[in-house]
């Protein structure tokens, strides 16, 4: 199972469709506290649309409360990592946890520290300091998810959506 971890997440948005994301690629979300919205919020709605009910979530007062409920093994994406997140060995791990920090200022410095052989980097240059949250969620997700061979995730349209022959009616 793939666990996607915000700490402290602040734009409800990214939130939104990280949510999205999590549904989609049957992934469990954890929020760490304070986030920087209320879970009811209309743009986080409007983010996840209706996929809610369908959402496997928990939350979490803070980073030690994560800690005590989960064992990892945990990865944790920052623009200070020190390995590449692509080199990864995600086939041998059924269960993981990738950590990633709020927009505007990343997971906490010593928490990263203190787990420094475990930090990694989507690699940029020097012109931003980072790519949007949701961006980078879907990046290394789809990564591990792809080292598995995306496990029981539809390769074409399903049936129970437009079909894969959906096309096909265009011709």
């Amino acid at each position: 199972m793939i666990h996607i971890v915000l700490f402290e997440p602040e734009i409800p948005q990214n939130t939104g469709n990280i949510m999205r994301t999590c549904v989609g690629i049957n992934a469990k979300l954890h929020l760490i506290k304070p986030l920087g919205f209320k879970l009811e919020d209309k743009y986080l709605k409007r983010s996840h649309l209706d996929y809610f009910h369908h959402l496997v979530m928990e939350v979490y007062e803070n980073f030690d409360d994560f800690l005590s409920k989960n064992k990892g093994p945990f990865f944790f994406l920052t623009r200070y990592g020190k390995h590449v997140y692509s080199k990864i060995d995600f086939k041998n791990l059924s269960e993981i946890y990738l950590i990633f920090g709020k927009e505007s200022t990343g997971v906490d410095r010593h928490i990263l520290a203190a787990h420094l052989d475990y930090t990694y980097r989507i690699p940029t240059n020097d012109k931003i300091r980072s790519l949007n949250l949701s961006n980078a969620v879907a990046i290394v997700s789809y990564e591990y998810l792809r080292q598995h061979d995306f496990f029981d995730l539809s390769k074409e349209e399903p049936k129970t959506l437009k079909g894969s022959r959906f096309l096909e009616e265009f011709l």
